[in-house]
Formats: structure tokens, C-alpha cells, sequence
């Protein structure tokens, strides 16, 4: 991450500033011209939000907030474009109002709406903002808890973005490495040998089609004093690429944006990478499957029985419900580490994302305390969890007639019967998180950007920061 944030103790009323205030009498400290008070009394009557004063050697911006901290996010974003107009590079944010929170909702959504992937342009256009302080009543380690989860989604948003002629199953357990060591979490990575071995049918029949093997990842973050002895367990699926397999998809709005299927896992990736950077003292352990999913002459195929890690079988009736045969493996993997709880993160279902579109995470379970619990961080951060519900009954729809199950419901509640499969293969405190509406977007989102969105890393670190 090129920009770079920073808490600042003092600053030059030569340089350029955003000075957050709720009213003009807080700006009462700041050597502003009649005229410059005038320009911004009459901005006020004509309701604007946002205010300019270029002073030609710096530039100086009035923004109201407001109690919301959602909408301070939204203002930083709409303030954003002219930052970069102006061509500045290094900005302070000052905190006329002494709110400690808002005044980092606004960096923060700032500091997201900077997120570019240009590796593939030959001429790249950088932003010029490389730098934003702050100046507020809060502590370094504010800042540096901000600084570090806005990198681990920058981290996911890069993860997604990247093409699967790139990010293929044993490049990203590269990445991983190269992620781990620069931030601090172990990685175990198990090749295709070891996952034979441990007979993780499902994901080894995903990956029949492919030319490339599958990989099993293992991220461990446990500092000395840890709150917690046994781990927080989060588990993401690893399609880098999804054709449907045999069950094939169709090209436009599908397949061709299915190198983000693997969103979940990015997003466990870049959690893992927030926490270590921020150092917190909760004991982690991320799991990442990964395959692509293809249509080759030796793929699994519709009709085909399979058998899972745990040794349930399952019938397949649709190559292309393969998502939750990956992280069945995983979650039955899960059991040897006694989690305290196990959250897992997924483009799961069209159904998820049609029911409630970008606006929020499909979530289900049997642990209530974590679902109350995340809907909470999910409030703070605004990635919201709507909770489906997660009744027994769900499980009629998966039986099959020659196996313990098959790997699709019926044509009603598809997130909810996805839920209830992955369910099976859990013995413990156990959520699902379905992000398949929120990962990934066809055109700019406000500071969320266009194409991955890192949905997951801001709502799990903020989790993740009430169990220390």
C-alpha cells in the first residue's frame, strides 16, 4: 500500500487540510479572510456539504459531518475526486469537533476510495495522495489499527482483481507466503500429495478438470498471551476460477467476472494480514482451499458420487454448486484445532446475492452469539449481515437416494440449503457468511471502488478487535 497514514501531533496552516467541523464556529481557530468566511456562510445556505478555498500554494476543505458515521465515509469519497484534481500528495485531516470516530470514518473511507490495481496498464495514472494525517484526540495505535485494515483490504481487493491467467491455485498459495512473511502470520501450504493423503474428496473432484494441482492453505496468527486458547477458525473458499465446470455457466454477466469466486478467501487473507500487521492478541487460524473449477475431459460430472474428507459421500447434481465441496473439506479439517468458533466466507449463491443484492452479507448459523456479535461490527463498518434463518427443516431438501447427501437443494432457499450442507460437516460453533452480492462490482461503488471490494476484512478485524 503506497499510501500511507499517520497521527499528526501538530500541523502548518500552509499545507492543505480537510477540516471536519459541524458548524462554522468550529472553524474559529483557523486565520480564515472576510472573504474566504463569507464564501463558506453562502456555501452553507446553499446546503453544501463540502466546501473548497484554494489558497494556490495549498487548498483548504470544509466538510460537514454528521452523526452517521456511514455518510462520513460517503463524504470522503465524494471529496476524494477533487484531492486528486488538485494534484496533492500529502493531506491533513483535522478534527474541529473533537469526535475521535468520525474523524477516522472519514480517513478511512478516504483512504479506500485511493485503491487502484494497475498492474496491467502499460501507461499507469497514479493518484497523487500519498499521504494522510491526522489530527484528533485519538492514539497511534488508532491510526495504525486503521492503517492496517485498510491494507488487508487492499490486500483482498488486489487478490480478487487479479485474472485467473495469473492467480492460478499455486500461485496463490505463493502470494500467500509472500503475504505472510510480509506481515507477519505463518503459512503451511499442502500440495496436492497431502491433500490425497488426507482424502479431501471434495477437493480433489473440483479440481479433476484442471491442469493446475489444488493447494490447501494454512495461515496461523498466534502471539504469545493470546486472549484466547483455542482458535477463531476462518475458513474461505478458493475458486480462482469458475467455468460452472461440466455444468457450464454462461459467458456474459457470469462467467467472464469469475475470477472473483475466490472473494471469500481473499478476504480471509487479507483479515489474516490486517491482524498480524496490527499485532493483535487473538489467536487466528485461516484455512484457504483453492482450484479452479473446468470442464476438461476428466472432470467431475453431474451424477457422480463423491467421498469428503469426514467420509460422508456426496451426490453431485451440479459441477458448477462446487463452492461448498471445497469448503466442506475445510470445515471438516476445522475439528482438529477445537475451535472456539469457526466463521466461514463465500461467493456462494446466486441466490444470496439476488436476495439481498450488494447491500449486505447473507448470514446463517448455529452460533447466535457470533451472529449478534458480528451484526454489531457489521453495523460499525457498514457491511451489514442479514441473517437467514437456519431451521432443520432446510436439510430435507438435501437428501439423495444413493448418498448421504447431494450437493444441491431444491429450487427454494438455495443460500439457506448451501448453508445447511456445509453445516454437515461441522461439530462446533458455526457460521456462514455468504458474500456473493457485496465481492465484487461491475461499475464504481462509492469508496468500495470498482471490481473487488475486500467485503469481509474491515467487518472480521473489527470482530476480531472485541475478542482482544
Amino acid at each position: 500500500m503506497d499510501l500511507h497514514l499517520s497521527l499528526s501531533k501538530d500541523f502548518s496552516k500552509q499545507q492543505s487540510l480537510v477540516l471536519l467541523c459541524k458548524s462554522l464556529d468550529h472553524l474559529s481557530d483557523f486565520d480564515l479572510s472576510t472573504e474566504e468566511k463569507k464564501y463558506l456562510e453562502k456555501a452553507l445556505k446553499n446546503e453544501q456539504k463540502s466546501m473548497l478555498i484554494n489558497r494556490y500554494s495549498h487548498c483548504i476543505f470544509v466538510v460537514l459531518t454528521s452523526d452517521n458515521l456511514e455518510k462520513i465515509r460517503l463524504s470522503a469519497n465524494s471529496l476524494h475526486p477533487q484531492i486528486i484534481k488538485e494534484k496533492i500528495e500529502d493531506i491533513t485531516v483535522v478534527d474541529c469537533c473533537k469526535n475521535s470516530s468520525e474523524s477516522l470514518a472519514f480517513v478511512e473511507g478516504l483512504a479506500l476510495s485511493n485503491y487502484q490495481f494497475l498492474k496491467y496498464f502499460k501507461d499507469k495514472k497514479n493518484h497523487s495522495l500519498k499521504s494522510i494525517g491526522l489530527h484528533f484526540d485519538g492514539s497511534e495505535q488508532d491510526i495504525q489499527h486503521l492503517q492496517s485494515v485498510v491494507q488487508g483490504t487492499y490486500v483482498a481487493r488486489d487478490l480478487v482483481n487479479e485474472p485467473f491467467s495469473y492467480l492460478t491455485a499455486p500461485q496463490y498459495s505463493k502470494d500467500i507466503e509472500a503475504l505472510g512473511k510480509a506481515s507477519g502470520f505463518s503459512v503451511e501450504v499442502f500440495h496436492k500429495s497431502k491433500i490425497e493423503a488426507l482424502k479431501m474428496g471434495g477437493l480433489l473432484a473440483v479440481n479433476k478438470g484442471s491442469i493446475d494441482p489444488p493447494t490447501f492453505n494454512i495461515m496461523k496468527w498466534k502471539p504469545k498471551g493470546a486472549t484466547n486458547n483455542k482458535p477463531i477458525v476462518l475458513v474461505g473458499k478458493g475458486i480462482v476460477y469458475d467455468t460452472g465446470g461440466l455444468s457450464l455457466k454462461p459467458t456474459p454477466n457470469s462467467m467472464d467476472i469469475m475470477k472473483c469466486d475466490m472473494g471469500g478467501s481473499a478476504a480471509v487473507v487479507g483479515t489474516m494480514y490486517a491482524i498480524a500487521k496490527a499485532k493483535l492478541n487473538v489467536f487466528v487460524v485461516g484455512l484457504v482451499p483453492a482450484t479452479d473449477n473446468r470442464p476438461s475431459g476428466n472432470a467431475y460430472a453431474p451424477g457422480d458420487v463423491i467421498t469428503m474428507h469426514d467420509g460422508s459421500t456426496v451426490e453431485v447434481l451440479n459441477t458448477d454448486a462446487e463452492g461448498r465441496l471445497i469448503l466442506a473439506d475445510s470445515l471438516s479439517y476445522a475439528k482438529k484445532y477445537k475451535p472456539e468458533i469457526v466463521i466461514d466466507l463465500a461467493t456462494l449463491t446466486g441466490a444470496a446475492a439476488r436476495a439481498i443484492g450488494k447491500q449486505g452479507i447473507v448470514a446463517m448459523g448455529n452460533d447466535q452469539q457470533t451472529l449478534s456479535e458480528l451484526k454489531e461490527s457489521g453495523l460499525r463498518v457498514h457491511e451489514r449481515l442479514a441473517e437467514f434463518p437456519f431451521w432443520e427443516e432446510y436439510k430435507e431438501d438435501l437428501k439423495s437416494t444413493i448418498a448421504d447427501l447431494k450437493n444441491l437443494g431444491g429450487a427454494e432457499a438455495g443460500a439457506i440449503t448451501a448453508g445447511k450442507f456445509l453445516e454437515h460437516f461441522t461439530d462446533y460453533p458455526y457460521t456462514h457468511l455468504d458474500i456473493a452480492g457485496p465481492a465484487f462490482t461491475q461499475s464504481p461503488f462509492n469508496y468500495r471502488g470498482q471490481g473487488g471490494t475486500g467485503v469481509g476484512v474491515r467487518l472480521l478485524f473489527d470482530f476480531l478487535k472485541t475478542k482482544v
